[in-house]
């Protein structure tokens, strides 16, 4: 089994925005194998699914991104699921637009939700997939930049980087995940 959890906001008004870019991840992995993250579930957003045998989980917790552990937490108790078959997906300030980077490991960096991560699994240590939204211009702040949507350049390479992150996740259900890294991170 494997579960993926994508970061972002409930509600129409953050749909968009470079938050919920997790979501948009989860959601286009969600189209390409037919997968309906509609049950509501462990204070959040659920979809199952088997790709290529495996059991498979997507995940979108509804409790708003700074209490995001809390949803992982409830999963995570309810399925008896492991922190090894956990991959995160979430927006990341200080990887450039249109790059990911997969890691295993790390501090929060500032992100409210991997914050909330690490507080309710008590640990550093997951699978993670931080999708570039690039910092703001020097000046602007950074919660306002987060919660805006993305610009009219931007839009016109969601589709890259989303299938880009929808591969990884992929190659990351038959492989170790430090494979996946040396593969996309490259």
């Amino acid at each position: 089994m494997k579960w993926f959890v994508g970061l972002g906001n409930p509600g129409k008004q953050y749909e968009s925005t470079r938050h919920n870019i997790g979501f948009m991840a989860l959601d286009r992995f969600a189209e390409r194998h037919s997968i309906k993250i509609t049950s509501s579930k462990c204070k959040g957003l659920l979809g199952e699914g088997v790709i290529g045998g495996q059991k498979v989980y997507l995940l979108k917790p509804q409790t708003y991104m700074n209490l995001s552990g809390e949803s992982m937490r409830s999963f995570m108790d309810f399925y008896k699921a492991s922190i090894e078959d956990l991959i995160v997906i979430y927006d990341d300030l200080d990887t450039p637009f249109g790059s990911i980077r997969l890691r295993y490991q790390g501090s929060a960096g500032g992100h409210n939700g991997i914050k909330s991560t690490i507080a309710h699994l008590g640990t550093q240590s997951f699978n993670r997939i931080r999708m570039g939204i690039s910092r703001p211009a020097p000046g602007r702040d950074i919660a306002d930049y987060v919660l805006h949507t993305f610009s009219k350049e931007e839009f016109a390479g969601m589709p890259a980087v989303l299938d880009r992150t929808c591969d990884a996740m992929e190659h990351a259900l038959s492989h170790p995940f430090e494979t996946t890294m040396a593969k996309f991170n490259a």
